[in-house]
């Protein structure tokens, strides 16, 4: 094992910027605060992402008396949105489940205007970003691979950004955009007047390349590229091979980005390339995939980089924005950036030129026995904080919840492969992936409080597993669906509900021209597949209807032809439908980023027929964040099963106050004050909750009566 305790674990630019760093004065505030702590105006709260509120009128004495303020129902849904409200200058905007976005009364709720766009999105759509320059009121808001700009007191687009109001994101990708399949997923960043973006693509080939793009907020116009592919000549080239750049895709930003206004840098988190778990065809440590990027934002340009996983093969993305905090070394405050990832682990560097602060080791890993596929001899892992998910599966920790539970977990588990960071997939025999493919950390990033330097992070407990098969290239509707499909919804159509939908007995509502439509356009998590033919997607769609594979008559070329695929997501769960692996199966966690210690850990989550047996605090699995208060409390909803929102004292994790949600909540509360009350606000709409949970799309504000 070979630790770095510096430079040698990042690579550095030239360029370094003046240190902004004081000694001896404390980080009582936020380093970058909004325009004011009423509102909660950047995806993340502040523009450091930090997801904290100066405001304490609601505080530990009495969070217990909340109540409901005022609801919003969208009257769509269920559409997994996953919004976190955008308040600013006493107005809500929000994302409906159906990517309409309203604009409310942050006091009362009632609707001001609404804008639709004609398209009917659905899945994953976080926010808007917000511009302003005198008396100038921009929205950003994006549905499907469109971005519009709409001006923020009437909900109209501005016809002068773009065409008519929007800009197309498949385009300036040097790729034919028809092809191209890209969703913004979550909100971009502003900086000065541009606006960065990254974008949804899809994780088999053919994909997308995950370019990080600045456009004119006025204009629409491009006006920076970074290529997270490189091009010959940039920096990042040799560790692909020589012609990736024009036929591999992926390596993008999902997660979302935060900006440094006071040293002019875009944080970027990138995730996996394509194909996420088979990679034959780009031997080499594929910058920047699974990447956090420091790039000039004023010009694209790369700073510093630091590649948390070299050539992935375990879909380990980067799942968050980071946070801007403080840390305290000796007697000197630095200005770091924390970035929480899929495995479990905390990693934080000067923002300035990216020196870990706290050492990284880099240890050799199993080579991969899969023909074709080369892993890279070495990972980083950080040595502090302490990983805040487990990271070995043994037998030790699997279920008992019942003596019948745990003889079928431990059979299952002795047919597995690995349990053990780093180990590459098989063919034909599962292996398992701990934390797994959905954390650790997730997309609703950490929260950060400056006033104590404690990271609160929400963490899933799960086991998945998977394999790689053998491709058959006979141009068949079946090993279409196999080499397209299968990855998420598995080689026998059952999925992995509720994220990977099954697709066995889809009902009467669906027929050819539905399943054609959602295969060509993608929805929720699903990417569109615009590179297949009208042949091989109705193939498709006849296959999933019928069960029946029929030749293909076309003289196309099949779309994919790597030698090995992956089989699917599949959980780790015992008969019953639990996790085969011991509580807790989700946490909430506060780290100490001075010390790298942990402040506390507790089980975060219950599912409430077992709670009602008795078995409580297990913790369950959870998206969306929390955020921390001055007022002494941390606020999470994000449980997929008991749809509960609460408030934990943020020093010790005591749960103070708790309420059931009409619908589960896998979405970042936002934290405001309208009228001088102040308010918490989630959006409920139970996509990820069970098939027969109630759905919906609703926004609740809570806040203290009213004298």
């Amino acid at each position: 094992m070979k630790v770095y305790k510096g430079m040698p674990a990042v690579v550095f630019s030239a360029v370094f910027l003046t240190a902004i760093a004081g000694f001896g004065s404390p980080p009582v505030v936020a380093q970058q605060q909004a325009e004011s702590q009423t509102d909660w105006s950047h995806y993340g709260g502040v523009p450091d992402g930090t997801r904290y509120s100066s405001l304490s009128q609601i505080n530990r004495s009495n969070v217990s008396k909340l109540q409901v303020a005022w609801t919003y129902d969208s009257g769509e849904g269920p559409g997994g949105t996953q919004s976190q409200p955008f308040v600013v200058e006493g107005v809500l905007f929000a994302i409906t489940p159906y990517h309409n976005v309203v604009a409310l009364d942050a006091a009362t709720g009632k609707q001001i205007w609404r804008f639709e766009s004609g398209i009917n999105g659905r899945g994953a759509n976080r926010g808007v970003a917000y511009w302003k320059e005198g008396n100038e009121r921009r929205l950003f808001t994006a549905v499907q691979h469109w971005v519009y700009a709409l001006d923020a007191a009437t909900g109209k687009p501005i016809s002068s950004f773009g065409t008519n109001g929007r800009i197309d994101l498949r385009e300036n990708l040097g790729r034919d955009p028809a092809k191209q399949s890209l969703i913004l997923t979550t909100p971009g960043v502003i900086y000065k007047d541009l606006l960065i973006v990254g974008g949804r693509t899809s994780e088999g080939l053919p994909a997308t390349p995950g370019d990080v793009r600045a456009y004119d907020v006025r204009t629409g116009q491009l006006r920076w590229s970074f290529h997270t592919i490189p091009r010959p000549g940039e920096w990042g080239y040799k560790t692909w091979p020589k012609y990736a750049w024009k036929v591999s895709g992926s390596a993008n930003n999902w997660a979302g980005m935060t900006v440094d206004a006071v040293r002019g840098l875009v944080f970027v988190p990138t995730g996996s390339a394509a194909s996420d778990f088979y990679g034959a065809d780009r031997v080499g440590d594929n910058l920047f995939a699974n990447t956090l990027l420091a790039l000039d934002a004023n010009t694209g340009k790369r700073v510093w980089h630091f590649q948390a996983v070299k050539h992935d093969i375990w879909d380990r993305d980067f799942p968050s924005p980071p946070a801007l905090v403080r840390v305290k070394r000796g007697r000197r405050w630095v200005d770091a950036v924390a970035q929480t990832t899929k495995s479990g682990h905390v990693y934080v560097f000067e923002r300035r030129n990216g020196k870990p602060l706290f050492p990284i080791a880099y240890r050799k890993y199993p080579k991969s026995d899969v023909p074709g596929e080369v892993a890279a001899k070495t990972q980083p892992l950080p040595t502090k904080p302490a990983p805040f998910s487990r990271q070995v599966l043994s037998e030790d920790i699997l279920t008992n919840r019942t003596p019948e539970a745990h003889r079928w977990a431990v059979e299952r588990f002795r047919t597995f492969h690995g349990g053990t960071p780093f180990v590459p997939f098989r063919a034909d025999q599962e292996t398992l992936i701990f934390p797994g493919f959905d954390g650790g950390a997730e997309w609703g990033g950490p929260a950060y409080d400056p006033e104590t330097g404690l990271l609160y992070v929400n963490a899933n407990e799960m086991a998945w597993t998977s394999s790689l098969a053998k491709n058959n290239n006979v141009k068949s509707a079946r090993q279409l669906y196999l080499q397209n499909c299968a990855n998420c919804h598995g080689d026998t159509l059952t999925g992995s509900p509720p994220q990977l939908p099954k697709l066995l007995n889809m009902g009467p509502k669906w027929d050819i021209a539905a399943i054609t439509k959602i295969t060509r356009q993608g929805a929720g998590r699903m990417p569109g597949f615009p590179s297949l033919s009208d042949a091989e997607v109705k193939a498709v769609s006849e296959y999933i209807l019928s069960g029946e594979s029929k030749e293909i008559q076309s003289d196309e070329p099949a779309a994919v032809t790597l030698d090995y695929r992956f089989t699917g997501y599949h959980k780790f769960l015992d008969p019953d439908g639990y996790p085969a692996v011991a509580p807790p199966w989700g946490t909430l966690n506060a780290i100490n980023l001075d010390t790298g210690k942990f402040a506390w850990s507790i089980p975060f989550g219950e599912y409430p027929e077992l709670a009602e047996k008795g078995l409580k605090d297990t913790g369950s699995e959870s998206y969306g964040g929390p955020v921390v208060t001055a007022g002494g409390l941390v606020f999470i909803a994000a449980t997929n099963y008991d749809r509960k929102l609460r408030a934990f004292d943020k020093a010790t994790g005591k749960l103070l106050w708790e309420t059931t949600l009409p619908f589960s909540a896998n979405a970042t509360p936002a934290v405001y004050s309208s009228g001088g009350r102040q308010f918490i606000v989630v959006c409920a709409e139970g996509s990820k909750g069970r098939p027969n949970d109630p759905k919906g799309g609703k926004y609740i504000a809570f806040a203290l009566p009213l004298p």
